[in-house]
């Protein structure tokens, strides 16, 4: 079992300028950056013009670390001070349920764990001590 946490910067709309910041100031990698536009369309929630341009994710790599970061979605609140979470990347769905159910008891559910069109079980859970953590499976596992 190879499990992973990964440092996950949220950005206010800013996250493009971050990532060309992180370039430069710690001499990163850029692995791939995508904006809420770039992503499949989803007629059931309509992407809003202001989203298009945000940073969906993004991945850089400092050394032997990989980071990511995204924006925020319009009008999610944005406060400083809570927009670095961990990232889990489990190898398997049912090793992401196993710490998605840990991490939730006593804590509150941000998202459901659920199939995404980039990983086959990702979900968001605040831990009972105030931790974000996004819980992810590589893909296809």
């Amino acid at each position: 079992m190879m499990t992973r946490l990964l440092p996950y910067l949220v950005m206010d709309g800013n996250a493009k300028e971050a990532v060309e910041f992180y370039e430069k100031a710690l001499h990163a990698n850029v692995i791939g950056v995508q904006t809420f536009g770039e992503m499949p369309e989803n007629p059931d929630f309509p992407l809003p013009d202001s989203a298009k341009d945000r940073v969906s994710h993004a991945m850089i790599k400092v050394g032997e670390t990989d980071m990511m970061l995204s924006d925020t979605f319009p009008g999610t609140p944005y406060e400083k001070g809570n927009h670095v979470t961990i990232c889990i990347m489990a190898d398997t769905k049912e090793q992401a349920k196993d710490f998605y159910d840990g991490l939730q008891e006593g804590g509150q559910v941000t998202m459901p764990l659920q199939e995404t069109f980039w990983s086959p079980a990702y979900g968001i859970v605040i831990d009972k001590f105030g931790v974000t953590f996004q819980i992810s499976t590589e893909s296809g596992q």
